[in-house]
């Protein structure tokens, strides 16, 4: 079997499986210093764009191609591709269509799909800089009081999110932006899950928490974050159901996230928002399930997804993830980004690394994470 990869950044985290597989690897990229290059049996520099992978993928007769893209701006690009050439060639690419993403990339049309389907979101207005001269009628507009999350229809990471009680912070936002949707500040779990899923079958992985929301607005990756949950109020199936219903009405295929806020007080889930890419707390749902994700991704190309199967194949450890900027405690055993010999992954740029932790139990996990850290963590609440 060949297998073409979009993006060589993210490659090694598939590497290891895709040798095991004895698939034929082939990697596109923009960039002729990325990392990971010397991993697939073959690369190609390109310029940017889905023109030269298509091409490539055609001449070089892949069995499936597979994006490795962490960031959003190309997902379009690549789901206009995913049609033509499925349409075309008959080729499978991995990853979600024009519409899930359109939908998923707009934070505006990502709350009327939920709701379109019976799901919980925050109070929202779409308010414009001329509707508003002074705080009552920006709060009259509203028709909720602070706090409030500022935020535009597009952008990841937090990138242009103001959390605030301040009107000050509202007349400074909009001195940048023209238009901003706003929401009723939720207070409560902040939690992700990924769904895999392909031709209609869907497998919802691990709820994980990221933390509490704060008005400080602390991004999740800062924060120590575990998994699965662990809340009195709400099983982690009912949040591997709700999962599966929103991707099975987005109709996504490949690998997607969903960011949902449990609300302890009134136990009700929120859902913000919905991402078609490989997700970042793809070290989490791995170390809970045994499953990683974008090894499924690669299964899909090359015609293994049963999901009856994988429900069954699906292990139930305890996680913890922590940042640690650089990681100086034991070496990870080979491969690096696997649990096949060890019992923790490494990961992220110098700098800004984490570490995802695995044990049987809760006890277990903290106790490996104090041997490597020498620190005391707490998970659960």
């Amino acid at each position: 079997m060949k297998v073409l990869f979009i993006g060589s950044r993210l490659y090694d985290d598939v590497a290891y499986h895709v040798d095991k597989l004895d698939i034929e690897s082939i990697i596109t990229e923009s960039n002729e210093n990325a990392p990971n290059l010397d991993l697939p049996g073959k690369y190609f520099i390109v310029p940017r764009g889905m023109d030269e992978p298509a091409r490539i993928a055609v001449q070089e007769e892949v069995d499936g191609i597979v994006p490795l893209l962490g960031i959003d701006p190309p997902l379009m690009n690549v789901a206009v591709m995913k049609e033509e050439i499925e349409a075309s060639h008959g080729i499978p690419v991995i990853s979600s269509n024009v519409n899930a993403v359109a939908i998923a990339s707009d934070k505006i049309k990502t709350k009327e799909f939920f709701k379109s389907i019976g799901i919980d979101v925050p109070e929202a207005k779409v308010v414009k800089k001329e509707d508003f001269s002074n705080e009552e009628e920006f709060l009259d507009i509203l028709g909720f009081s602070y706090p409030i999350v500022l935020k535009q229809g597009e952008g990841q990471g937090g990138k242009d999110i103001c959390i605030t009680s301040d009107y000050g912070d509202v007349v400074s936002y909009f001195e940048n932006f023209n238009q901003s949707l706003v929401e009723n500040f939720i207070e409560g779990a902040e939690v992700s899950i990924e769904v895999v899923g392909w031709n209609g079958e869907y497998l919802p992985l691990v709820p994980v928490y990221k933390g509490d929301t704060s008005l400080e607005g602390i991004h999740p990756i800062k924060r120590l974050r575990y998994g699965p949950c662990d809340f009195e109020g709400i099983s982690n199936e009912q949040f591997r159901q709700l999962a599966k219903k929103i991707a099975v009405n987005l109709k996504s295929e490949g690998t997607i996230d969903m960011d949902l806020i449990y609300s302890r007080e009134e136990n009700k889930v929120y859902a913000i928002e919905i991402n078609t890419r490989p997700s970042g707390t793809r070290y989490l749902s791995y170390a809970c399930s045994d499953l990683n994700p974008l090894n499924l991704l690669v299964d899909i190309a090359i015609g293994d997804f049963d999901v009856e199967a994988l429900e069954e194949k699906m292990k139930h450890y305890c996680c913890l993830e922590i940042p640690i900027g650089n990681y100086e405690g034991p070496a990870p055993q080979e491969p690096l980004k696997e649990y096949v010999n060890g019992n923790f992954i490494v990961h992220g740029p110098e700098g800004y690394q984490r570490i995802t932790i695995r044990g049987k139990t809760r006890e277990e996990t903290l106790k490996i994470a104090k041997e490597l850290t020498g620190n005391d963590y707490s998970i659960g609440e």
